[in-house]
């Protein structure tokens, strides 16, 4: 065998992947708060798993902020650094099977990438992400399990928490605008709203926020496809939320599978060596 490892070391988890020529092993995910355990830990539990031996492997392609911590060869074995927003942007479209769109990687905060078979370019981003709705949910709810924080919310009701544009006004604003989208995120919080509306509001400030950019910089680039990629891809409510909001603004929001390891499949993807 001849395998390509990838691993995307992010700052609350690492991910990693292999290629076995063009089939892609099952992916994986550890947590773990120091980059270097979370590297070896990853590495040693993914290998153990899919029967690989270090003679097995070609390469091991890397990427992620905490990357910069494997300056050395991981087990002696070729280690090559990718740059994040280019595997962002390789593995988007790959996952998706597209040859050009607007790839959104929500992590910790959340980066936007124009990608196409020529290249990938990093459009900017925003600090709004996962990382808010934890710290949201942790301060308001005393919870900070996205997957509780996410169960809890399926019991919410927006019109607890959100200002609408029909609580304001009855005349039509905008014919790109519908009557229920948001005026304000947490602009008519209900004294009676329960931590079911709270948490469902958390969540859908976050999706709104990074909706809206993503919408923003597909019109900058003309183009109307958008993929969504990372641990928030796979929250239940995210894909009603931004199918909602791509039918209001004419673009398509895309959930490929294995989503949420769209950048470590790009690492690993990388010609970059």
């Amino acid at each position: 065998m001849s395998i390509i490892i990838g691993i995307d070391v992010g700052g609350s988890t690492t991910k990693i992947v292999g290629f076995d020529k063009k089939r892609l092993l099952h992916p994986q995910l550890v947590k773990a708060a120091d980059p270097i355990a979370s590297i070896y830990g990853a590495f040693g539990k993914f290998t153990s798993e899919n029967g690989i031996k270090l003679p097995d492997i070609e390469r091991v392609m890397i990427t992620g902020v905490g990357s910069t911590f494997a300056e050395k060869q991981i087990y002696g074995l070729k280690t090559i650094h990718v740059k994040e927003f280019d595997a962002t942007g390789k593995g988007g479209l790959y996952l998706s099977g597209l040859d050009e769109a607007i790839i959104v990687s929500m992590g910790t905060g959340t980066a936007l990438v124009h990608a196409s078979k020529d290249c990938s370019a990093h459009l900017g981003g925003t600090g709004v992400g996962g990382g808010t709705l934890i710290g949201l949910a942790k301060k308001m709810l005393n919870m900070q399990d996205v997957n509780h924080i996410s169960e809890l919310a399926t019991g919410g009701d927006l019109s607890k928490v959100d200002l609408r544009i029909e609580d304001i006004t009855d005349k039509i604003i905008s014919p790109t605008l519908s009557a229920s989208a948001t005026a304000a995120n947490f602009g008519n919080l209900s004294d009676i709203a329960g931590k079911a509306d709270i948490a469902l509001g958390i969540i859908n400030l976050v999706f709104e926020t990074i909706a809206m950019m993503s919408i923003f910089s597909a019109r900058q680039k003309n183009v109307g496809d958008i993929i969504l990629t990372g641990n928030l891809s796979v929250i239940p409510q995210c894909k009603t939320m931004f199918n909602g909001l791509g039918d209001m603004f004419g673009v398509r929001f895309i959930i490929p599978d294995n989503s949420t390891f769209a950048t470590v499949v790009g690492a690993a993807l990388s010609d970059d060596f």
